[in-house]
């Protein structure tokens, strides 16, 4: 997997981060961070799956004191290659080589965007929420970014595709395999109610909110739709449509949990 990855470093800005469609999305996750990195303590804040590091970047900005962690050395290259903030460190660690001793604090703040958890089978998300309640301060919070079961852009663009085999590739609790930029990645599709059932013993969930509800995956930039005004009417309706309930339906969804007392 780190190698695959790698191979992915080489365009994923060009791919997701600086697209229309990735920039659309981002916005979306910044709006439900806010009120987590809008307050006067600045936060610890530890970043997994940081991919080319354009989170880690933006939260130093608010002077946070970020670790941004992923399992591919070429994604860490280019991470550092971008800044050299001071209150930012980029550290190549596979999430399931994580322990309550790996780092040398704790945090306030988990978080992970656009999939990487989608990387991680049931049992290795098990044990890594276990291993979070011994990472997280008190009252620290986890947000991850996750891809669902049910993604309606995919479903109608597989239909319109002709691709019937695949409409409902992603009801599965197996793995299968996505393309990631050129590279066959083994991938886990989760709803929220999935992560709801193996955090509910020792966090609150405080929020569940679609990501690219009606703004159309990434592997979609290149049509009409990412083009404006498409893509503005998109991201204003996906600015309206925020229950909880749309979020098993969105390319991705967003979750808050919060650690018990």
């Amino acid at each position: 997997m780190p190698k695959d990855f790698d191979i992915a470093s080489r365009n994923y800005d060009t791919a997701f981060t600086f697209s229309n469609i990735g920039k659309a999305q981002r916005q979306l996750v910044f709006k439900y961070l806010d009120p987590i990195l809008n307050q006067e303590k600045k936060l610890s804040i530890l970043e997994l799956n940081c991919g080319t590091g354009e989170d880690a970047i933006s939260f130093a900005k608010s002077d946070h004191e970020i670790l941004a962690t992923d399992i591919s050395e070429g994604m860490i290259k280019v991470a550092k290659a971008k800044t050299n903030s001071e209150n930012l460190t980029f550290k190549i660690q596979d999430i399931n080589g994580i322990n309550e001793s790996t780092f040398s604090t704790t945090f306030d703040f988990i978080f992970s965007n656009f999939g990487g958890f989608n990387c991680l089978s049931n049992n290795e998300i098990n044990l890594f929420f276990k291993t979070a309640t011994k990472l997280l301060n008190p009252e620290g919070k986890i947000v991850l970014v996750i891809m669902p079961k049910h993604c309606l852009w995919e479903q109608l663009y597989f239909i319109m595709k002709g691709h019937f085999n695949n409409v409902k590739r992603r009801k599965t609790n197996k793995s299968i395999v996505a393309n990631v930029d050129g590279v066959n990645v083994k991938t886990w599709y989760y709803n929220p109610k999935d992560i709801e059932a193996l955090t509910e013993s020792s966090y609150i969930t405080n929020k569940v909110k679609p990501i690219g509800l009606t703004i159309p995956p990434s592997y979609l930039e290149d049509s009409f739709l990412a083009k404006k005004p498409f893509l503005s009417i998109f991201k204003s309706i996906d600015n309206l449509i925020t229950r909880s309930f749309w979020a098993k339906y969105a390319d991705h969804f967003l979750i808050e949990l919060k650690k018990k007392s």
